[in-house]
């Protein structure tokens, strides 16, 4: 997919792996320069010697979002060597599944600190530098999870919400200085996490048919996303295409939410 554009800078979490990396393809696929970041270093690495053997700009650059000084410290030299972070897409994610009253605090203040103070502190550093500008985009990739109750997923869908209404709430405060901050919400998506989910060969399917025991309905269209299904969504809201649009939040998952 190819959009309108002009920025020439993006810094990409959770680079090494699933959403993140389709991301990364796509943005460098629309020569955009990729700043790939992820606590995954062989995997971060995979993907930038993969676009950079096509001839597209991805410099892979190891960080640890739970780390406040490290992502001060990776934006600043980021913007230094590389220029100004015209888009910041918020990817990394971890997942805890199980029932809430099996949940540790330690499991709880796991997935919040990446999945929505993550988030809080890509954002904040980026967005400093550019209101400066006058200018940028930020899209944060949260879940269908985050609008629908499910089952054994209380930790992973309320950082999600977190995430979100935290992006949308920047987007009010940035809107006047050019800024626009987007949701992207995937439901079911074929990557590594979601095959984490699966014990069997039957998951997927009865992922797209629905679990009537967990109360959890299908996906109307009848299969699950590919990662660059969500990509593509995340490049149109940080493209200029999309320049009329800020604090909306983009469901990607099939029909599966019913819009609720």
């Amino acid at each position: 997919m190819t959009t309108r554009t002009s920025a020439r800078l993006a810094l990409v979490t959770g680079a090494a792996q699933g959403i993140g990396a389709a991301v990364v393809r796509a943005l460098a696929r629309d020569g955009i320069r990729v700043a790939a970041t992820d606590l995954n270093g062989p995997g971060l690495r995979a993907v930038a010697a993969e676009l950079t053997g096509a001839g597209h700009e991805v410099h892979p650059v190891p960080l640890d979002v739970r780390d406040s000084a490290a992502v001060q410290n990776a934006v600043r030299e980021i913007e230094g060597s590389l220029g100004p972070i015209d888009i910041l897409v918020n990817v990394a994610g971890v997942l805890h599944v199980g029932p809430v009253l099996e949940t540790t605090d330690d499991d709880w203040q796991a997935i919040f600190d990446v999945n929505a103070a993550g988030v809080f502190r890509l954002s904040r550093a980026v967005a400093r530098a550019m209101v400066e500008r006058r200018r940028g985009s930020i899209v944060t990739v949260a879940s269908n999870a985050a609008g629908v109750p499910r089952m054994n997923m209380a930790a992973y869908a309320a950082s999600k919400a977190a995430a979100a209404h935290f992006t949308r709430c920047l987007g009010l405060e940035l809107a006047g200085h050019g800024i626009r901050c987007n949701v992207v919400s995937p439901g079911s998506t074929d990557t590594p996490m979601q095959r984490r989910m699966w014990t069997d060969g039957a998951d997927a399917a009865s992922t797209v048919a629905g679990r009537p025991e967990l109360f959890k309905v299908g996906i109307p269209l009848g299969r699950i996303a590919e990662p660059e299904d969500v990509a593509a969504a995340v490049v149109f809201l940080a493209s200029d295409s999309a320049r009329h649009i800020t604090m909306h939040d983009l469901y990607v998952d099939g029909g599966a939410a019913l819009h609720a």
